[in-house]
C-alpha cells in the first residue's frame, strides 16, 4: 500500500527473486567449484545482505523488485555452496543426518518467516522483514570466514553462458506473460509474442543443452528414474507453495481481514510439518536408504 503497488507487482517482487535465483543456480554451483566455494559463499551471503539493505531502504514498487533480483543472485552464489559445504566436511556416513538437519533448519524459517515476519510487520513496518537480514548476514558472514575451510572440484568444468541467456530468457519471456496477462489480457499482442518467445527459447535451451559438452544442466542426469522423480517432486511442492504464500496471504488480509500476524499463524500448521519431518526423514533415509521416506 505505502509504494501503490498492483497486483502484478506483488507478484514481481516474489518473482524477480525467484527467477534469478532459478536461472543463476547452476551457474552459481560452476563458480564455487571453480574459484572456491568458501568464496563463493562469502561473496553470495554479502550480496544477499546489501541487498536485503537495499530492500529496506526501497521508496518504489519498481526499485524494490530491482534489489529483490539482486537478492536471488546473491542467494544463487551461496545456496550451492551450503550442501558442497556440508558433503565436504560429513563424512558420508552422517551426511544424510547433516542435511537433513540442513533441511530442517531451513524449514524453521520457512516457519518463522510468516509468523515472526508478520509480528514485526504489523508492529515495526514492513522495511523490517529486510533489515532483520542484515544482521544475521554479517554475523554469518564472520561466522563462515572463521570456520569453513575452502574446497573446489577436482573436475574443472566451463561456464555454460549460451545455456545461461536462453534458459534465463526463456523463463523471464514466460514469466513476464504469466505474470502481465492478468493486466494486459491474453490476447495482447506482447503477451502472445512473449509466450512464443518463451517456447522458442526454452526449445533452444534444450538443444544446446543437449549437444553442449559443458552444459550447465546435462540432460544425461533425467535418465536417472530416482534424479528426474525428485526434481519432479520438488517442482510440484515449489509450484503449489510459491502461489500458496503469495494468494493466500491477499485473500486472508485483503478478503478475510487478518492482520498479517494473524496470518502468518494461519500458515504454521503447514510449514511446521516441514520442521518436524524434515530431520526424522534425513535420520530414516541414513538407516534404510531414501527410496521409502
Amino acid at each position: 500500500g505505502e509504494l501503490d503497488a498492483t497486483v502484478s507487482d506483488l507478484q514481481w517482487i516474489i518473482d524477480g527473486y525467484v527467477l534469478a535465483f532459478a536461472s543463476l543456480l547452476l551457474t552459481g554451483g560452476i563458480l564455487g567449484d571453480r574459484w572456491g566455494r568458501k568464496r563463493m559463499f562469502l561473496s553470495g551471503l554479502a550480496i544477499f545482505t546489501l541487498a536485503s539493505l537495499g530492500c529496506g531502504l526501497s521508496s518504489s514498487g519498481g526499485m524494490l523488485i530491482a534489489f529483490r533480483g539482486l537478492q536471488g543472485v546473491g542467494a544463487a552464489l551461496l545456496m550451492p555452496g551450503t550442501l558442497s559445504i556440508l558433503t565436504v566436511t560429513f563424512p558420508p556416513e552422517e551426511r544424510a543426518r547433516a542435511i537433513g538437519l540442513w533441511a530442517g533448519v531451513s524449514g524453521l524459517a520457512l516457519a518463522l518467516g510468516p509468523t515472526l515476519g508478520g509480528y514485526i510487520v504489523e508492529h515495526a513496518g514492513w522495511e523490517t522483514v529486510f533489515f532483520i537480514n542484515v544482521p544475521i548476514g554479517i554475523v554469518a558472514f564472520a561466522i563462515a570466514w572463521r570456520t569453513v575451510r575452502e574446497s573446489v572440484s577436482e573436475e574443472t568444468r566451463l561456464l555454460d553462458l549460451p545455456g545461461l541467456a536462453l534458459g534465463t530468457g526463456g523463463l523471464f519471456a514466460l514469466t513476464y506473460a504469466l505474470i502481465e496477462a492478468n493486466q494486459r489480457g491474453w490476447g495482447d499482442g506482447l503477451i502472445l509474442g512473449s509466450l512464443v518467445l518463451a517456447g522458442v527459447l526454452l526449445v533452444a535451451f534444450l538443444v544446446w543443452e543437449h549437444r553442449s559438452p559443458n552444459a550447465m544442466m546435462p540432460l544425461t542426469f533425467f535418465r536417472i528414474p530416482a534424479f528426474s522423480a525428485g526434481n519432479a517432486v520438488a517442482f510440484s511442492i515449489s509450484l503449489g507453495m510459491f502461489s500458496i504464500f503469495l494468494f493466500v496471504t491477499l485473500y486472508m488480509q485483503a478478503i478475510r481481514g487478518y492482520t498479517p500476524f494473524q496470518t502468518g499463524l494461519r500458515f504454521l500448521p503447514m510449514t511446521a510439518m516441514i520442521i518436524v519431518t524434515a530431520p526424522i526423514a534425513g535420520h530414516v533415509a541414513q538407516r534404510i536408504g531414501p527410496r521409502i521416506p
